[in-house]
Parts: C-alpha cells; sequence; structure tokens
C-alpha cells in the first residue's frame, strides 16, 4: 500500500475490502470516544490509522474459524 496511515473516513472502506468487516464512519467516532476501537495516532487534529493496527485491530474482532453454529457456541 502506498499510503500506510489512513484518514478516518478511508477506514470503512479498508476494513469492508480486505477485512470484510463493515463499519461506520460513525461507528469510529463513537469507538474513538469510548474506547474500543483501532489505535490512532494524531497529526495536529486529524486522526490517522496504520493499517497494519487495523490489521490487527481487525483480527482480534474476527471469531475462531468453526464448522457449525455449535462450535462458535462453545466458547
Amino acid at each position: 500500500m502506498s499510503n500506510p496511515r489512513l484518514r478516518r473516513k478511508q477506514v470503512p472502506a479498508y476494513l469492508a475490502e480486505k477485512h470484510g468487516i463493515p463499519i461506520a464512519v460513525a461507528t469510529l467516532n463513537k469507538l474513538a470516544t469510548i474506547g474500543g476501537g483501532p489505535p490512532m495516532q494524531y497529526v495536529g487534529r486529524i486522526p490517522l490509522y496504520h493499517v497494519d493496527d487495523l490489521d490487527r485491530w481487525a483480527a482480534a474482532k474476527l471469531g475462531k474459524v468453526v464448522s457449525s453454529t455449535s462450535e462458535r457456541e462453545a466458547h
């Protein structure tokens, strides 16, 4: 990727395309306030998200691979 850091409005497209995770900018805004969202850095007032941090956050959000719904409920 030519740009390793993304602005918040670019993050939903990245997460959807790379990880299949749908998330709205409004949700990212809320998570930035209450916590639980991907790590970010600021340049002035602009939050930037490093793609490596987004990848780690997405991996942590995804559940384990299962073959049936009963396996999902077991953990």
